[in-house]
């Protein structure tokens, strides 16, 4: 694995300085791309629209325009509408779809200045924990190809932590912009609900949880592409602003909770690197206690799962009727069983889920930042949906996505950062969460501890 010499913020720095140009920043992106083709992270291309794009930025420098992201190159995820590109959603439904706007995200790096040079890999409509789809295959780990670097967003993930580009864009709904960062060793990051603008772009099965999700290097990167991408904007009714002041990192309240107060298993490796983090920053001098949200009884990943099950049978249940085999079989799976559930059900779901946004919001009141691990494992089989085994027992194949669901219906912001490897090699991440509308404050918080990590 390798990664850009430099960090968006220095190619930025650097073509609006004239030290190279937007176009020849594009074309070497392109050719890293090119030779990366068999990781699958990128899976659609379109040099003569990136190069015209590239020549655009260096047009308007010259013109005098100032641009914060001037020439950088990025990857968006195969979700999220990028004006004029194919953006297919994984799926056959959409194999020749072509978007006919950018979603307000991505018109506003645009507008800063970033050049798209590819669309990364997600699974089918982003509705699994690994990265495959039926029209492209499996995206690969790329520090092991035999290995999945999870998903949704494994693509957008792995750009950045191959070193095709230093910023990628996802989507989280779940935990989909911070489990393959952890995975592959960068850095990602979940917004508040509604802080980036969503849309216009593709119908969503997920009510009210999906966010767009920069990836990065490293959590400056994210910050910078964050700024950009937040505000309100009227075409998204669920946008909203957020806090623009930040508080001083030394008088945070920070808790670290091990499992996030579930019973669930984490492998050695993860909760003694958690461990160690933890130890390193507390002698740093941050103030960290043991604390954790004690969650309602009956509040667990598989009482919110209709809501996603429904959400796609909604949106898929008459082209499933028509042939299931178009699907990822997978994702025909969730499809059959959202047109199982009665109403009631996905009632109780819905009221599931606001019991957690409760159960956080009391928990915020006492403390403002709370440390997790972000996965409970490293990376598995590039074959298996899940890994067989966590904690030296057998678990189910959503195991490996237990710390990440909660904060999305809770609405929360989190990112994840590299927190450490396994005796092989494998990243994992610890994931650090605020409270809903702290999005700099967490930002400046992130940036703190990944220095003291990082020394």
């Amino acid at each position: 694995m390798t990664k850009p010499v430099i960090s968006a913020r220095e190619i930025a720095a650097d073509v609006t300085a004239g030290r190279t140009s937007a176009v020849g920043t594009a074309r070497a992106a392109l050719a890293r791309i090119e030779a990366a083709k068999s990781l699958n992270a990128v899976v659609t291309i379109d040099p003569s629209r990136t190069l015209a794009d590239a020549a655009a930025v260096d047009d308007r420098l010259r013109a005098g325009e100032a641009m914060p992201l001037a020439g950088v190159p990025i990857v968006v995820k195969d979700n999220i509408w990028t004006g004029g590109w194919r953006v297919t959603q994984g799926s056959r439904l959409f194999a020749d779809f072509v978007a006919p706007q950018d979603a307000i995200a991505i018109e506003r790096l645009r507008k800063a200045g970033a050049v798209v040079v590819g669309i990364g890999a997600t699974s089918e409509f982003a509705s699994k924990g690994v990265t495959t789809s039926p029209l492209f295959g499996p995206t690969r780990h790329p520090l092991d190809p035999a290995l999945t670097p999870g998903g949704s967003s494994g693509g957008p993930a792995v750009a950045v932590a191959a070193g095709l580009v230093p910023l990628a864009i996802g989507t989280d709904a779940g935990g989909s912009s911070r489990r393959p960062p952890a995975h592959v060793g960068v850095a990602g990051f979940k917004p508040s609900y509604g802080a980036i603008p969503y849309g216009p772009g593709f119908a969503e099965p997920f009510f009210g949880l999906s966010v767009i999700a920069p990836i990065a290097t490293d959590v400056a990167d994210i910050a910078l592409a964050f700024k950009t991408m937040a505000g309100a904007d009227r075409r998204d009714p669920d946008s909203a602003s957020i806090a623009q002041e930040t508080s001083d990192v030394a008088g945070l309240r920070i808790a670290f909770s091990p499992r996030l107060g579930l019973d669930v298993v984490v492998d050695d490796a993860v909760a003694n690197g958690l461990v160690s983090a933890v130890e390193r920053l507390s002698a740093a001098g941050l103030h960290i206690m043991r604390d954790e949200p004690v969650w309602p009884a009956g509040v667990t990943e598989d009482a919110i799962m209709p809501l996603q099950h429904a959400g796609l049978a909604a949106l898929y249940g008459e082209p499933f009727r028509k042939d299931p085999t178009v699907f990822d079989p997978d994702i025909a799976k969730q499809i059959e069983r959202g047109l199982s559930w009665s109403g009631a059900e996905v009632a109780g779901a819905l009221l599931a889920s606001t019991a957690i946004a409760k159960t956080f919001a009391a928990f915020f009141g006492e403390i403002d930042l709370l440390l997790t691990p972000t996965v409970p494992c490293v990376a598995w089989p590039l074959t298996q949906f899940g890994p067989d085994m966590i904690g030296g027992k057998a678990v189910s194949p959503r195991a490996h996505a237990v710390f990440t669901p909660f904060v999305n219906h809770a609405r929360l912001p989190a990112i994840s950062i590299p927190c450490g490897t396994d005796r092989c090699g494998l990243p994992f991440g610890l994931q650090i969460i605020a409270a809903r509308g702290q999005d700099l404050t967490l930002l400046e918080a992130a940036q703190e501890i990944e220095a003291i990590l990082r020394t």
